[in-house]
């Protein structure tokens, strides 16, 4: 009777099961734009280990650069916690493959009764009991699935703030250098301006201009002053933000003055560029892998619908005297099937998870259409900026020809003074052009690299063992 009795109920279950929508599609990457080449690059497209090496920070050939993000990379504290998700998650694959596993309970007791005019009575317990919740259907597995997605979720999100690190590293000690020679330049146009104003008091003491010119040029030296006051407060801004990023208390970290066009150079970008953008960027690859979770969740969702079938087995011993305890035991196994007849909260559970999928197909829609605007918008910058620059360059070698030909005609006595100082003026003014123009350049380079992906290899999005 009992193993007919057993049969009969596998067979219930099984029609019970059968009567459940318990139907999963596989998995499929979401449908989003496309995009295979781009407006600025050449038409030619190759392979993103050609095009961005993982240390592709060290084409700029600033040996100062690689240390400090090295440092970065060691200390910042976001990795540190980036690194400490992952952990996490890959603990939560453990704890959820656990669920298939068999559980051990042990207990033991005594009690101690005396009722008047009874004697004195003692009992003494031993018990164990092994519960286990078979996961015929694979409900577990799908847990486990699920959790595996955003562990790799996590992986990629790690990745994508290493990638984040490092383009602030860079940016941030390009604008550094870049402060450094501003300061260095105003300081010569401060200097050159409080001549030019000496030269308008003695002709003003003459009687050859008037007071609102030497006004003027007064005016003139405050401004500089006041500029060179805000240049030094925004590089102290800028290193202090560099010491967050190396982890490093801000005020107790200094970076030796430098001069960016001498230390850093302007590296080639390649033309042909990767087109597989979608399978390279952290940020993408972890957004399909959350959408891959959502399909695990549902599947998880769904299994839960059906009947769960769990064996329980039990012992223990029982003895007025501790010395017998172990002389006899008694043993117990009962299999038992949990049946979700009316469980609201079964379905409600299935339509939320299908509700979440559709979020984290629309967020990885939204993570792409992104990626593709930061790609295009660095390669529109860089490629006007670079044609700025080459204009900016002309401009000051024109004006470093004026300033020696001014300055030539000065010993000829043909020129004052003061058109020599006008014409250096101008000159210094397109220079310091040209070096936000270099810093510029860097910056979008850095942006570009950093939206391709920044050197990390192609991933493929599937459930482990696919």
């Amino acid at each position: 009777m009992n193993t007919r009795s057993l049969v009969l109920a596998g067979l219930c279950t099984l029609l019970l099961g059968a009567c459940a929508d318990v139907h999963m599609k596989d998995y499929q990457q979401p449908t989003s734009a496309e995009k295979t080449t781009w407006s600025r690059s050449t038409p030619e497209n190759i392979s993103a280990a050609e095009t961005i090496a993982p240390d592709w920070w060290t084409a700029f050939g600033d040996p100062d650069l690689n240390v400090l993000i090295n440092r970065a990379i060691a200390g910042n504290l976001d990795i540190k916690i980036l690194a400490a998700r992952i952990g996490v998650a890959q603990a939560q694959i453990g704890e959820a493959r656990a669920g298939a596993l068999p559980t051990l309970d042990a207990g033991a007791g005594a009690s101690f009764e005396k009722t008047t005019g009874q004697k004195f009575t003692k009992q003494f317990n031993l018990g164990t009991q092994v519960n286990w919740d078979i996961d015929i259907w694979g409900r577990v597995e799908k847990g486990v699935q699920a959790q595996t997605a955003e562990f790799h979720a996590t992986e990629a999100d790690w990745r994508a703030g290493y990638l984040n690190l490092v383009s602030d590293v860079s940016t941030t000690y390009f604008q550094i250098l870049q402060f450094d020679e501003q300061l260095d330049q105003q300081q010569k146009t401060l200097a050159k301006n409080k001549q030019i104003l000496a030269i308008f008091e003695a002709m003003f003491q003459n009687g050859l201009i008037p007071e609102t010119q030497v006004l003027q040029q007064r005016a003139e030296v405050s401004r500089l002053t006041k500029d060179l006051l805000e240049l030094h407060r925004l590089r102290d801004l800028a290193e202090n933000a560099l010491a967050t990023l190396q982890g490093v208390s801000a005020g107790e970290f200094r970076i030796p003055t430098g001069h960016l066009q001498e230390k850093v150079k302007l590296p080639v970008v390649p033309a042909g560029l990767p087109s597989q953008l979608l399978s390279r960027r952290p940020d993408i690859v972890a957004a399909e892998f959350r959408v891959l979770e959502g399909y695990d969740l549902v599947g998880e969702a769904k299994l839960a619908q059906l009947p769960s079938i769990g064996l329980t087995g039990r012992g223990g011993t029982a003895s007025s005297a501790l010395s017998n305890l172990l002389k006899s035991f008694t043993f117990g196994l009962l299999p038992s099937i949990n049946i979700p007849l009316l469980n609201p909260g079964v379905k409600a559970r299935v339509k939320t998870t299908e509700a979440q999928v559709k979020v984290a197909e629309q967020e990885y829609r939204r993570t792409v259409i992104g990626s593709f605007e930061e790609v295009e918008n660095a390669l529109v910058n860089l490629d006007a900026h670079q044609k700025q620059r080459a204009e900016l360059a002309q401009q000051t070698r024109d004006l470093q020809k004026v300033a020696d030909q001014v300055q030539a005609q000065l010993r000829e006595g043909v020129v004052s003074q003061l058109q020599v100082f006008e014409s250096e003026r101008s000159l210094l003014a397109a220079q310091l052009a040209l070096l936000a123009s270099h810093q510029q350049i860097l910056s979008d380079t850095v942006t570009l690299y950093k939206a391709l992906g920044g050197g990390w290899p192609t991933v493929r999005v599937s459930n482990a063992g696919q």
